[in-house]
């Protein structure tokens, strides 16, 4: 079916009192997992890419986001379940203006490197930008502390001050507002709650959309109370990779001798087919926590 706007998706998910999630890809298995899982399950589901990930300088071949772009058009015109598709977290504008005319329904600039008042410019003209050809935009305010090491970092980061997302919310007309309540960027190991009392206070003082990265590392129950605080986007990515890396390992030292057998061919041993039911399977273990579950009929 056609993309769904965002706009639309994310009323339907006020209505209905539920979140949807955002299961980042990175390849074609991956990307396929993920709407096998929601079409599985009936669910709405916000596909998309890594723009920090594709832009890097240190990425061994430059990557033509043209060719994501249609990717993951052609995903979602070809699934049975509404799709949004963002364009996530890229702190190089020229590549975020570009989605917009790629396909994305959804861009969202990150830098945690700009100052405060930087940021705010440089969003509400990207604001402008996209919501002339009809692209949302979601933003953060505040900063998460990483769990890549296997220990939560702290340093550097903020909480999410709600009169200063008030400001800029009012600032930039961004569609969606990412926040920093207790969740955690790169999560690798084990769960955390969230800070219930800041998030409620914010729903109280802003009424854009919210929503929270670093899904991989939030215990159920601050969730769901997340969710009935207003909460309608949560993201994953971390718990998908490490469940496609287990899936990959167990079958590398596969002696085949036939190379087809281990790429391509689609059988038991094909390590592209294991990585891309190995995210199915990551997506099923999790979605069913965001309570949008059979409701696709928007």
């Amino acid at each position: 079916m056609p993309l769904v706007s965002i706009p639309e998706l994310i009323n339907h998910a006020q209505r209905g009192g539920y979140a949807i999630g955002y299961f980042e890809s990175w390849n074609f298995e991956s990307l396929a997992g993920v709407i096998d899982a929601a079409e599985t399950t009936r669910s709405p589901i916000i596909i998309g890419f890594n723009g920090d990930f594709l832009s890097r300088d240190s990425r061994r071949t430059t990557e033509r986001l043209e060719w994501y772009g249609a990717l993951g058009r052609a995903a979602a015109e070809h699934a049975s379940v509404p799709c949004g598709f963002i364009f996530n977290e890229c702190p190089l504008d020229d590549w975020v203006k570009k989605a917009c005319g790629l396909g994305f329904n959804l861009v969202m600039p990150a830098d945690p490197s700009a100052s405060r008042e930087d940021y705010t410019r440089r969003v509400a003209e990207i604001v402008d930008h996209a919501h002339a050809l009809g692209v949302a935009v979601e933003a953060e305010v505040g900063e998460l502390p990483c769990g890549e090491s296997g220990a939560v970092i702290h340093h550097g980061t903020q909480p999410t001050d709600p009169e200063e997302a008030a400001r800029f919310v009012e600032a930039t007309g961004v569609d969606l507002l990412a926040v920093s309540v207790g969740n955690v960027h790169i999560m690798v190991d084990g769960e955390q709650d969230l800070d219930l009392d800041r998030l409620a206070d914010l729903r109280r003082r802003i009424s854009t959309p919210l929503v929270l990265h670093g899904g991989t590392g939030i215990t159920a129950g601050s969730l769901r109370a997340a969710i009935g605080l207003g909460v309608v986007k949560v993201n994953y990515g971390t718990y998908l990779k490490q469940w496609y890396l287990k899936a990959i390992r167990e079958l590398v030292g596969n002696e085949e001798v036939s190379p087809h057998d281990i790429i391509g061919i689609g059988g038991e041993h094909d390590v592209l087919v294991a990585g891309r039911l190995a995210v199915r399977e990551a997506v099923l273990d999790r979605i069913n926590l965001l309570g949008c579950e059979g409701r696709t009929v928007l």
